[in-house]
């Protein structure tokens, strides 16, 4: 949990420094929110999102990669799968393909660490949430703000 919390905070904060790059202001301020927020920022992420990917990724996919190829086979695989998941939600907001796989494919390798080295999903999913409700939460204020 402190790694996790610890790492969780980083993530966010990380979000928070971007977010006023025009760039990145400007992506949330024309992309499509799914509403309405609160059931967006309170199941869909956590349970629909972060529980679901860190079940399917960290825990099932990197724990039969790891009895098929190694450790870091195992992690590997379970990487390159999470961030070719995010192809079509790339497409769909009209971002670039290959630095969204690539980005996710770096978080999915540094969530597949986290579990590693924790012996459990909390870390990697402290994480996610974090890293995806802040951006839920900045991309909300960057809409308002532009109303």
């Amino acid at each position: 949990m402190r790694l996790g919390s610890a790492a969780a905070a980083v993530g966010a904060t990380a979000v928070a420094a971007t977010t006023p790059l025009p760039p990145v202001r400007l992506s949330m301020a024309v992309r499509e929110l799914p509403a309405p927020a609160p059931g967006w920022l309170l199941f869909r992420i956590p349970v629909g999102t972060v529980w679901a990917e860190e079940a399917t990724y960290r825990a099932a996919l990197a724990t039969v990669g790891s009895h098929a190829f190694g450790k870091s086979g195992g992690r590997l695989l379970q990487a390159a799968a999470f961030g070719l998941s995010h192809v079509a939600d790339a497409r769909a907001t009209g971002e670039p393909v290959l630095a969204t796989v690539l980005v996710t494919g770096v978080g999915g390798w540094l969530f597949g660490w986290l579990a590693d080295r924790c012996g459990s999903l909390a870390a990697p999913m402290l994480v996610h949430l974090a890293i995806n409700e802040a951006g839920a939460v900045a991309a909300l204020i960057v809409q308002r703000r532009c109303r």
